[in-house]
C-alpha cells in the first residue's frame, strides 16, 4: 500500500509540477519576489498530496531565522529542501549547478536567487560561492547550505566539508543549525514515503566569532546530537519505521 500511494503521489507531482511549470513561464519575466511568492504556491499543493496521499506531515520546531543568517542543515532527502523553500524567507540556497540544468525546473531554480556551484572548479567555486552569499546577506537574505554537500542516508558517518567554515569567517553573521529525520520517511534511493511526521528543528544559533575548528566541531556536534535525537524520537513513535 505504502508503494502505491507513493507512485501515486509521484505521478501527481509531475502533473501538477508541468502544469505550473507552464502556466508560471511568463513569470520568469518578472521580479525574483512574484516568482517565489507563485513558488510557494506549487510547495503547498505538494505538500497537501503528501499529506492526503502518503499520511506524511511536516513539523517545525525552534526559532525559524528571518533576517540575514546562515543556515546549515543537515541533508537526508528531497523533503527538505521543499520545506526551506517554505519556511524561509526567501533563502539563498547552495546547490550544485548541474541541477540548472534540468528543463523548466532548472529555470526556476535560478529565477528564485539559488547560489549555483560547479564542483569541479576547487578553490574558484569557493570564492564564488563567498561572494553570492555576500550579496544573498547584504539583502537579507538567510543563506542555506547542506554541509556535507549531498543527501546522507541514516546512520551514515558525517562528512562535513569546510566550505561552511568558510561561509561563517567571511558573513560574520550567527549560524542556525538544522537538524531533521527525513530520511525514516523520504529515503535517498527508494520510491516509499512512508507516513509519519517529518520534524525540521532549528536548533539555536551558533554566534560569529569562532575560529574555524572550534566552529566545526560545534556544528558537527550540534546537529549530528539533534538529527539523532529526532531519529530515535520518530522510531519510538512509529514503529512502522525501518531500524
Amino acid at each position: 500500500m505504502t508503494t502505491l500511494r507513493s507512485a501515486l503521489f509521484v505521478v501527481l507531482l509531475i502533473i501538477w509540477t508541468l502544469v505550473l511549470g507552464i502556466l508560471y513561464l511568463p513569470l520568469l519575466a518578472l521580479p525574483r519576489s512574484v516568482t517565489g511568492k507563485a513558488a510557494r504556491v506549487w510547495l503547498r499543493g505538494a505538500f497537501l498530496m503528501l499529506r492526503v496521499i502518503c499520511s506524511l506531515r511536516l513539523e517545525v520546531r525552534g526559532v525559524v531565522p528571518t533576517g540575514a543568517a546562515l543556515v546549515a542543515s543537515k541533508h537526508q532527502s528531497t523533503l527538505e529542501t521543499f520545506a526551506f523553500r517554505l519556511l524561509l524567507n526567501d533563502p539563498a540556497v547552495i546547490l550544485k549547478k548541474e541541477l540548472l540544468r534540468i528543463p523548466i525546473f532548472g529555470w526556476y531554480l535560478w529565477k528564485t536567487g539559488i547560489i549555483a556551484i560547479d564542483r569541479s572548479a576547487g578553490t574558484k567555486a569557493l570564492k564564488a560561492m563567498v561572494k553570492g552569499a555576500e550579496q544573498a546577506a547584504a539583502q537579507s537574505r538567510q543563506v542555506l547550505i547542506f554541509p556535507e554537500g549531498h543527501r546522507m542516508d541514516i546512520g551514515e558517518a558525517p562528512n562535513y566539508h569546510t566550505g561552511v567554515a568558510m561561509l561563517y569567517g567571511s558573513l560574520g553573521l550567527p549560524c542556525v543549525p538544522v537538524a531533521i529525520n527525513s530520511g525514516l520517511f523520504w529515503g535517498r534511493g527508494g520510491l516509499d514515503k512512508r507516513a509519519g511526521t517529518v520534524v525540521v528543528e532549528f536548533l539555536p544559533a551558533i554566534e560569529p566569532g569562532l575560529d574555524r575548528k572550534k566552529f566545526m566541531v560545534e556544528l558537527q556536534s550540534r546537529i549530528e546530537a539533534g538529527t539523532a535525537a529526532l531519529v530515535d524520537e520518530a522510531r519510538n513513535r512509529f514503529p512502522h519505521l525501518p531500524r
